[in-house]
């Protein structure tokens, strides 16, 4: 074998026995016969008891032998083993076969003359059989006593559902022909992917960025036993399935997080990953051996492991193969060679594989090249995948993989199959689509495919014939259409009025952070008696941090196994407690399970018909910053929850520094459509923000309630006020109102602030009123982000109603008649505030905190910024003094006075709270 393979290889012996001599060959033959004599008179199951009992006993004799962590390249489960098929294999093959013609003419007819919207061929008639023989045997619908399965579809695999739909009814041809057309086409589109925002009461969950679907899966599946476990709905007979690619498992999502469903024995979840040995542009492992890697990597992470390889037709060639010849080869053949194999012909697999010794090559000397040629990867046979699947949902105690071995466009003829540009291939020759439906038997003519080569016909038998009433008696016998959505949930009792009293009620003569404030009313919500056991708290790790440690003894933190080990603080009024029922979800120093976890808890209303009210606190940097593509995900799952950013804002976090210190989250907020952003300074805002925020999400009058809330809220402890008398709830709501009229008369400004930054802005109030005369009013804005969408929205509104009466945006009308120029300041950077400046029509300056956060005590850095009370007050005279109505002298004075450029002058902001 040449080095370079077999350095690549190695790894597939796992060491058993490559690293040791045979010192005494004559014994070992002796051994293997006896082995091969156990095999063959009681099977492989005794088999492998035994091998195990051993293994085991030689660890307790201390004997070396490693882990196995791989076995030969062959199928995981034996001949006799396998059930027996349970259905009609050649009807389900050919209404399969009709599924595939559909889904690649719908992408071939997209990439007509006119229209050009692509499309992928390739992906679902590689995998048509791993989802056909779920479809027809295991995919529990909605309408199953179970509950139903859940189901994350690959997301180049689309078409096939699509191509499913359509033969079963739901989707007719003018559908198909709206793939990717979801504007020009509306009320006859489909998306290009999974997209549950795009088609509500069709597809469930969004996969089509890659290591999403695997990562939301595991905790989907987490989920289903959170509410087994908490009382909430029996899920003991749901299983979650996640399609996969071979190339998508290089993404870290894709395995970053299979130590939970190990952990958690998440035996109601299966990863099915279709190994067809090809990303996007080539070879996944062209000189190595993908199933191979993934074999060692999902049983070193404690996965229950089925490889599904070889077709039928290859078991009499392997029980012919006495000296394991075969197996050899199969060991050593690289990727990239049986890639290459799938491309040619039976006559060079003939040459080129078995070819490699005597003896393979004797083991097919009586088949024809035809007949090498038929040899079927495991992946496109039936009994094979069956058998898998059947082993999978069996299994207990360990999540099951499946590592199934396929050809990326398997069917589509000589110009697709294994091709590295099959990826990318959207539209067949004439000749092409006359050879594919020979290949699959479709009753369709010449005349027909050669009267528009764009337009070929879509096939659907008719409703009488034996395909379709078959197909449909199958899923009607599973519970129904998959996917499916459910659009409609059920309705809960919000909490009354009382829940939020303690927001109002405001600090006292005491201090506390909003964080502070938040968690108190959280505390309230989760003791309200309906209300109360469909809170979801998700915090990754920082719980003491936040203040969250008073939830440990009594809502618990949730782990199936409860706590089996006497805790070091037990004797601690806020002992740590782990519990079955415990409702604080706890995924460790882990932001992107923390949203996974909150996109399944988020999306329990439509997937489970169980509202669960997901509350995720965590760092603001690491929000929308590490886990963005998670947050698309779930704003396309349509998750509804609060997101809670705290320890917020670029200077509260004192010793913290730059890679925690966030000016910017806002911002990136604002690009997701699904997220309303709010940055409340008090807890009375939180508690009325909310409110209004539970009653759209789950109130269920809302014509939009499929949104997430991102708060941000702080460590910083200052007074909180107690709710003012007739307050401005619709400005908190809005976005904006007057938290502090001015109190002097004299030249005007108006100072908007957010969040930390409102209590060190009325300190600005004070400072120009008392060394300046200057009468300036602080408003606080909650929202910037709303803001923004509101004014943008009118001009929208405007644009397309030309002629008609211009509504006014919100902050417009609020600051309808505030004169002076305005000065903002945020704790962020200024583009922030900036969203606002084209919708108010005075003078606006921006103070906002740009660049990288450093280590620093508050006032400092607010210095350091020009952010702080000090610096406000000289950007409004500054201001005022271009206007004349300060002596121009007086900015320069204020300027020495507070010591402007020196960072250590800076006052605003204290000590205290959690870093």
């Amino acid at each position: 074998m040449d080095v370079a393979v077999e350095e690549h290889i190695s790894h597939i012996r796992s060491g058993l026995t490559s690293q040791l001599p045979d010192r005494d060959p004559e014994e070992t033959a002796e051994w293997i016969e006896s082995f091969d004599d156990l095999v063959e008179t009681q099977g492989t199951e005794r088999a492998q008891y035994i091998v195990r009992s051993l293994l085991q006993r030689a660890g307790a004799k201390s004997v070396g032998v490693p882990m196995v962590t791989t076995t030969d390249y062959v199928n995981t489960i034996p001949v006799d083993q396998e059930p027996e098929f349970p259905g009609d294999e050649q009807v389900e093959r050919r209404y399969r076969a009709y599924m595939r013609w559909n889904a690649a003419v719908m992408v071939h007819r997209g990439q007509r003359p006119g229209v050009g919207v692509g499309g992928h061929i390739s992906t679902y008639a590689g995998a048509a059989t791993l989802y056909e023989v779920g479809f027809n045997h295991f995919f529990r619908g909605k309408s199953h006593p179970g509950g139903g399965d859940q189901v994350f579809f690959q997301g180049h695999a689309s078409p096939g559902m699509y191509a499913r739909a359509f033969l079963e009814g739901r989707l007719s041809e003018d559908d198909m022909d709206g793939f990717r057309q979801e504007k020009s086409r509306e009320g006859h589109a489909l998306p290009s992917y999974p997209h549950p925002r795009s088609l509500p009461d069709f597809w469930e969950f969004p996969t089509v960025s890659m290591g999403i679907g695997p990562m939301n899966a595991i905790y989907q599946a987490q989920s289903n036993r959170y509410l087994q476990n908490r009382g909430i709905k029996d899920t003991s007979d749901q299983h979650v399935w996640a399609f996969l690619g071979d190339g998508e498992m290089d993404e870290p999502e894709s395995r970053g997080l299979l130590q939970l469903a190990a952990n958690e024995k998440l035996d109601n979840l299966t990863f099915v990953v279709n190994c067809n040995l090809q990303r996007l542009d080539g070879p996944v492992r062209g000189n190595g051996k993908i199933v191979q890697e993934l074999e060692a990597f999902f049983r070193g992470a404690g996965w229950n492991v089925i490889k599904v390889i070889w077709g039928r037709e290859w078991d009499a060639l392997l029980d012919k193969d006495e000296d394991n010849s075969l197996v050899d080869i199969m060991n050593q053949t690289p990727d990239g060679d049986y890639q290459t194999y799938k491309a040619e012909n039976g006559a060079f697999v003939r040459e080129h594989f078995f070819g490699k010794s005597p003896q393979t090559k004797e083991l097919v000397a009586e088949l024809t090249d035809d007949e090498i040629w038929n040899l079927k990867r495991g992946g496109h046979d039936y009994h094979k995948v069956f058998a898998a699947y059947k082993a999978a949902t069996e299994f207990k105690g360990k999540p099951t993989v499946i590592l199934t071995k396929t050809v990326k466009g398997y069917g589509l003829g000589p110009h697709f199959e294994a091709r590295n540009a099959t990826h990318q291939m959207k539209k067949m020759t004439l000749e092409d689509l006359k050879a594919f439906r020979d290949h699959l038997r479709i009753p369709i003519t010449d005349e027909q495919l050669e009267a528009d080569p764009y337009l070929p016909p879509y096939y659907r038998p008719e409703q009488d014939s034996n395909e379709y009433k078959y197909m449909m008696e199958r899923r009607d016998a599973l519970g129904g259409s998959v996917p499916s959505r459910r659009v409609v949930s059920k309705e809960i009792h919000l909490p009354e009025d009382k829940a939020y009293e303690v927001a109002a009620r405001g600090s006292g003569k005491q201090q506390a952070a909003t964080t502070m404030a938040f968690v108190r009313l959280l505390k309230d919500l989760m003791r309200d008696k309906d209300f109360g056991k469909r809170v979801v708290p998700i915090v990754p790790d920082e719980s003491r941090t936040f203040g969250m440690d008073s939830f440990f003894p009594t809502a618990k933190i949730y782990n199936p196994d409860g706590q089996n080990y006497l805790s070091v603080d037990r004797e601690l009024v806020l002992a740590y407690k782990e519990s079955p029922l415990g409702q604080l979800i706890h995924p460790g120093i882990n932001e992107a399970g923390a949203v996974a976890a909150f996109t399944a808890a988020g999306t329990s209303y439509a997937t489970h018909d169980e509202p669960l009210i997901p509350i995720y606190v965590f760092y603001s940097m690491f929000g929308f910053q590490r886990t963005g593509d998670a947050f698309w995900a779930a704003g396309d799952q349509m998750t509804r929850g609060f997101i809670m950013g705290a320890t917020a804002g670029r200077t509260t976090l004192t010793g913290e520094g730059l890679q925690h210190a966030d000016g910017h989250s806002p911002i990136l907020a604002s690009t997701n459509p699904a997220v309303v952003t709010y940055d409340p300074a008090y807890g009375y805002e939180i508690g009325h923000i909310m409110k209004a925020g539970l009653e759209r999400m789950y109130g269920g009058k809302h014509e939009d309630p499929n949104v997430m809330y991102y708060i941000t809220i702080y460590n910083e402890p200052y007074q909180q006020p107690k709710e003012p008398e007739n307050l401005d709830v619709a400005g908190i709501l809005g976005g904006i109102y007057l938290v502090s009229p001015a109190k002097v008369d004299g030249p005007r400004a108006q100072l908007l602030a957010s969040g930390v930054s409102v209590p060190w802005t009325i300190e600005a109030q004070r400072l120009l009123a008392e060394d300046w005369g200057v009468s300036a009013d602080v408003w606080s804005v909650t929202s910037w982000n709303e803001l923004r969408r509101d004014g943008l929205a009118c001009e929208e509104e405007a644009f397309m109603n030309p002629g008609a009466e211009v509504r006014v945006p919100f902050v417009t009308q609020q600051l309808a008649g505030a004169t002076g120029p305005i000065v903002a300041v945020t704790d962020y950077m200024k583009a922030v505030p900036d969203q606002i400046r084209q919708f108010v029509p005075n003078e606006f300056a921006t103070l906002g905190a740009d660049g990288f956060g450093f280590s620093d005590t508050r006032a400092a850095a607010r210095r350091f910024f020009k952010i702080d009370a000090h610096s406000v007050v000289v950007r409004t005279l500054q201001m005022l003094a271009k206007r004349g109505e300060v002596d121009a002298s007086v900015p320069a004075a204020a300027f020495a006075k507070y010591k402007l450029d020196e960072v250590s002058a800076g006052t605003s902001g204290n000590a205290g709270g959690d870093a």
